[in-house]
C-alpha cells in the first residue's frame, strides 16, 4: 500500500528555513572571538614578544609541544593578567548580550536591555556601600564587593516584582515596576555618594563607570557558573521567546504559559546581569547593541539571536577592552565609557530609522 504524504507548501518550508540556526553565522561569530581575543592577549604594556605569546598559548593547548620563548615573570604577566582579563571580557560581554536577547523577548521590545529592571542601580548602591562604608556582605570566596552588588541588583529586581504584584500578565507591569525601582535606587546612590569623601567618591565612581581589571582566574570563576546554568536556561526556552513574539493569546492557545515561562526568562536573564556586575562594574549598553545587530543580520528567531548574540556580544567587549586600554595609553579608560561611546549614538540610530517598533 503506498501512502502519500501532503507537500509542504512554500510557507511552510519558508518558517523552517527562517527558524534555522545558520552554522555559517556560527562560525563567523566563533572566528570573530577568537580573532578579537587573540588580539586583545597580544595587546598590553609589558614587552610581551607577539611570537612567544603565540607560542605559549599554543604550548597550552593539549598534546602539543612547542618551545618558548617568554621568561617565568613574561608567562606569569600572560596566564596571571592578560589571558584571565581577556576571559572576563569575553563572560561579561555573553553574559550581558544573553540577558538582552531574554529581556527584549520577554517585553517583546529590541530598545530592552539588562538594566530594565533596576539591576544597575540596585548593584551600584550595593557598591557604594561596599567601597564607601565598609559594608561586608562577603561569604566563602566571594568578596565584599561582589556581594554587595550581587544582592543589591536582586534586591531591586524584586522590588520591581513586588512593585508590578508579581503580575507578569502583560510585560509593561514589570516594566513599570523596573523603572520605579531604578529611579528610587539612584536616587538613594546619589544620596550616599554626597556622604562620601572625594577619595571614597572617586574610587566609587570608577567602579560605577566599569572595569575589567583583574589579578588571577578569580572573578572568571565567580562568573562562569552563572553564565553556564543561565545561559543553559535561556537557550532552553528560546522557542517559548519566538512563540511569545506573537502575543499571549496566541502562545496560550498553542499551549504555552505566558507568565511561567516570563518569569524563568527574567529570572535567569537578572542572576546573569548581576553577577556580571559584580564582578565587572556597570557596563552599559552591550545587552542593547549586540542582540540588535545580531538581529538585523540573522532574523527574528531566538533560537539564532541568542547564541549569536552570546558569541558576538563576547567579541563586543574584548574589542572594546582594547579601546579602553589603548586609547588614552599609558591611563586606561573604564570599558564602560568605551561602550556608552558606541552604544548611545547607536541607540539614537535605533530610534532615528523606526526600528524599536516590531
Amino acid at each position: 500500500m503506498i501512502t502519500q504524504t501532503r507537500p509542504r507548501d512554500g510557507l511552510e518550508e519558508a518558517a523552517e528555513r527562517a527558524f534555522r540556526l545558520r552554522w555559517p553565522a556560527v562560525a563567523g561569530a566563533v572566528a570573530l572571538l577568537l580573532l578579537i581575543g587573540t588580539l586583545s592577549v597580544l595587546q598590553g604594556a609589558g614587552g610581551l614578544a607577539p611570537s612567544g605569546v603565540v607560542r605559549a598559548i599554543v604550548g597550552a593547548l593539549p598534546g602539543i609541544e612547542v618551545e618558548q620563548t617568554l621568561t617565568p615573570q613574561q608567562e606569569g604577566l600572560l596566564w596571571q593578567i592578560r589571558v584571565p582579563r581577556t576571559v572576563l571580557a569575553a563572560l561579561v560581554g555573553a553574559s550581558l548580550a544573553l540577558a538582552g536577547a531574554g529581556y527584549q523577548g520577554v517585553f517583546r521590545n529590541p530598545l530592552a536591555d539588562p538594566y530594565l529592571l533596576g539591576v544597575s542601580a540596585g548593584a551600584g548602591l550595593g557598591a557604594v556601600l561596599a567601597l564607601g562604608f565598609g559594608l561586608d556582605l562577603s561569604w566563602g570566596p566571594i568578596g565584599a564587593l561582589p556581594a554587595a552588588a550581587f544582592l543589591g541588583a536582586l534586591l531591586a529586581v524584586t522590588g520591581s516584582v513586588l512593585v508590578a504584584r508579581c503580575s507578569f500578565r502583560t510585560p509593561a507591569t514589570l516594566l513599570l515596576g523596573g523603572i520605579a525601582m531604578a529611579a528610587l535606587f539612584s536616587a538613594t546612590q546619589t544620596y550616599a555618594l554626597q556622604r562620601l569623601d572625594q577619595t571614597r567618591a572617586r574610587e566609587v565612581l570608577s567602579w560605577l563607570f566599569g572595569r575589567l581589571a583583574t589579578h588571577g582566574w578569580h572573578p572568571v570563576s565567580l562568573l562562569l557558573p552563572y553564565v553556564i546554568v543561565a545561559g543553559v536556561i535561556l537557550l532552553l526556552h528560546a522557542r517559548h521567546l519566538d512563540v511569545l513574539r506573537l502575543g499571549d493569546d496566541e502562545a496560550r492557545a498553542l499551549g504555552l504559559h505566558p507568565a511561567r515561562s516570563r518569569l524563568v526568562v527574567v529570572t535567569a536573564a537578572t542572576l546573569v546581569t548581576a553577577a556580571a556586575v559584580s564582578v565587572s562594574g556597570l557596563i552599559g549598553f552591550v545587552g542593547l547593541v549586540t542582540p540588535h545587530i545580531v538581529r538585523l543580520v540573522v532574523g527574528q528567531s531566538y533560537r539564532m539571536l541568542l547564541p549569536l548574540s552570546a558569541l558576538v556580544g563576547a567579541a563586543f567587549l574584548a574589542l572594546a577592552d582594547i579601546g579602553a586600554r589603548t586609547l588614552a595609553a599609558p591611563a586606561e579608560l573604564p570599558v564602560g565609557v568605551i561602550t556608552a561611546f558606541v552604544g548611545a549614538p547607536f541607540f539614537c540610530f535605533i530610534l532615528w530609522r523606526g526600528r524599536g517598533d516590531r
